[in-house]
């Protein structure tokens, strides 16, 4: 992903907190960053994310330096991965990582932001662009941190990627096919020709593409 779209992405997401934010009315103000803190822990909790979000919002605006900052991120993005808001969860990982993504930490930020991507493919015909994208961050990572304790999890998700990549270009490939579109089908069938898996690797799942390689 090139830098103006993960800008434009990045900026989106904010957007979009942010009109969370406002939809949940926090008419208090001026508080201790531990008062804030407790609201989120609170918010959390209770599985209220949009006032967990509003209460973020307080708290980045009026203790920016707090040294509860960075905890406070951590537990809205764990909260949004457990919610499946992966977008969301994936906006604060990133968040943390600008502000305290230090050596020692950044190898598991950026893990998972990995894994958030990947268990936020839902559909994989409306979602190609998110398996690339995740395919190319996967392989950063193994070549970034190749001893790392998550590498072999980083691993098993780019197999798994790459199964659904190749189902996902054979079903084309036959729907063209099926279409009497031959040059077309082959372009998909090429674009296999290059996996790192093939389709004796593969027991196409009956539920559907997804099936047995995200489950």
């Amino acid at each position: 992903m090139n830098l103006k779209m993960s800008t434009l992405i990045s900026v989106m997401i904010t957007l979009l907190i942010v009109g969370c934010a406002s939809s949940e009315e926090v008419e208090e103000f001026n508080k201790p960053a531990f008062y804030w803190y407790k609201k989120i822990g609170s918010s959390i909790s209770k599985g209220n994310m949009d006032k967990a979000d509003a209460y973020f919002i307080s708290l980045k605006s009026e203790h920016m330096r707090s040294p509860l900052m960075p905890t406070a991120i951590s537990m809205l993005a764990y909260a949004h991965m457990d919610n499946e808001k992966y977008l969301l969860a994936n906006y604060y990982l990133d968040e943390y990582n600008k502000r305290y993504g230090e050596s020692e930490n950044r190898e598991y930020i950026e893990f998972l932001k990995l894994k958030a991507s990947f268990l936020g493919i839902k559909e994989v015909y409306k979602d190609q662009k998110l398996i690339i994208d995740s395919i190319a961050n996967g392989h950063t990572y193994i070549n970034r941190y190749p001893g790392s304790l998550y590498a072999p999890m980083v691993s098993t998700m780019l197999i798994r990627l790459h199964m659904s990549q190749y189902l996902l270009n054979e079903n084309i490939a036959a729907l063209y096919d099926r279409t009497g579109k031959p040059k077309a089908a082959k372009i998909y069938r090429d674009k296999n020709n290059g996996s790192i898996v093939a389709s004796t690797d593969i027991t196409p799942p009956e539920q559907g593409i997804i099936g047995i390689v995200f489950d």
